[in-house]
């Protein structure tokens, strides 16, 4: 695991500060479990995040999604028919904001790159089936199997398995 850049800006909760709005400084860190855990904390929750994408016109597309890691690795976990998951193929790198529903002063920014990705029906997509699960009762309480699959269509998910190159964070709870 390389080492991930964290930009730590300057918290502004106490008022005006010279140079409130820049960075306050740079750390490196060993993976997302060195993340300090009042941002941490947010990767947990089940916050519906801001994935921001580069569309085929060149202009960054906004979605908001379910949020999911694994160790030092993003998770995007998208049906294979949907066009976000042309976009990540044809640009792999994207950004996410997870934002606190209790404070907008207080959030996370991940800067991340495709490693590889898996599918369903092909060789250990079994895992890909797994995730989607996982999340689906992350962010509703109900119990598996996702219930959201189109059944007007043989749906199939594809499972990005991601990289974080930079983080970003801002705030306190």
């Amino acid at each position: 695991m390389a080492d991930i850049t964290v930009a730590r800006f300057r918290d502004v909760a106490g008022g005006l500060q010279p140079g409130q709005f820049g960075i306050g400084d740079r750390v490196k860190i060993k993976g997302l479990s060195k993340l300090d855990p009042i941002y941490k904390a947010l990767l947990d929750r089940p916050i519906t995040v801001t994935l921001g994408l580069i569309g085929p016109d060149g202009t960054v597309g906004l979605t908001p999604m379910w949020f999911d890691y694994e160790g030092d690795q993003v998770l995007v976990n998208t049906a294979s028919h949907r066009r976000k998951c042309d976009w990540i193929r044809k640009s792999p790198k994207f950004t996410i904001l997870i934002v606190n529903p209790e404070n907008a002063y207080h959030w996370v920014q991940l800067k991340c790159s495709v490693d590889h990705e898996e599918r369903e029906g092909q060789p250990g997509g079994e895992r890909v089936t797994r995730q989607l699960d996982k999340i689906w009762t992350k962010y509703t309480g109900n119990p598996p199997p996702y219930g959201l699959r189109d059944p007007a269509i043989d749906e199939k998910r594809v499972l990005f398995v991601c990289n974080v190159d930079r983080i970003a964070t801002f705030g306190k709870p």
